[in-house]
């Protein structure tokens, strides 16, 4: 249910403005160009901070897409404010990650099952142990079996959240690699905690744009432009 209030201090939009489900990759050049590329009769419903919110159709469904910004703290407060104050239901974060197991390929898409993570975003919630938050198992499976009717590639397991890029002490990188970690991004473990705390659902899926074992990477115009499959898997979740 929708909560009075609104607009949030980083929600500009009004009540009813977004759709039941929400793509949220984390740069806003990419919120818009799915809402040009994807998205019919697309509405700009916010713009606060430069963080772009649409909202249209696809495939006579309506869908939103609004950015998250990076790391834990900016994508906790969009999808909390979404969840809580404007009757959103489903957050499917569509990102890049780097690959952190050999059999993982560049351009591969990554679903997350679970997310470990170094933040201390989840000593929010008042729980001090150790905690991996996972995905909703009815959007991890639909997912999954989607991308296989695509012939996508694409591989299922844990993700591991960092609240560092530039880390001098990489030790937990091969800890975390003999623990079947796949992939390294900044978001999903912030975004998982904040589903399960509101009874609502979230899903991360991510395309490989850098290996952390071989150093290939994508360079950041394709980065944007390229993961139109990621994208249009998250759309059929809708």
């Amino acid at each position: 249910m929708s909560d009075n209030r609104i607009p949030t201090p980083h929600i500009n939009a009004p009540a009813g403005a977004f759709a039941e489900t929400v793509l949220m990759p984390g740069d806003p050049l990419r919120s818009r160009l799915i809402a040009e590329r994807f998205l019919e009769d697309a509405q700009l419903v916010n713009n606060v901070r430069g963080v772009q919110g649409y909202t249209g159709t696809w495939q006579g469904k309506r869908v939103s897409v609004m950015a998250s910004g990076m790391g834990c703290p900016s994508i906790g407060i969009y999808s909390y404010e979404l969840f809580h104050f404007y009757g959103v239901e489903n957050i499917i974060r569509i990102g890049s990650a780097g690959a952190m197991n050999e059999k993982i390929k560049v351009r591969d898409i990554v679903i997350g099952m679970s997310a470990y993570t170094n933040s201390a975003y989840l000593r929010s919630f008042g729980f001090t142990g150790n905690c991996a938050p996972c995905a909703d198992y009815d959007l991890l499976s639909r997912a999954v079996e989607t991308a296989r009717k695509m012939g996508l590639r694409v591989h299922c397991g844990p993700l591991y959240t960092s609240d560092v890029f530039y880390a001098e002490d990489t030790r937990d990188s091969a800890i975390l690699q003999k623990l079947g970690v796949l992939a390294v991004e900044m978001e999903t473990a912030a975004l998982y905690a904040n589903a399960a705390a509101a009874g609502k659902k979230a899903l991360a899926i991510c395309t490989i744009s850098d290996h952390t074992l071989t150093g290939e990477s994508l360079p950041a115009e394709e980065r944007q432009n390229s993961f139109e499959d990621m994208i249009r898997l998250g759309l059929s979740l809708a």
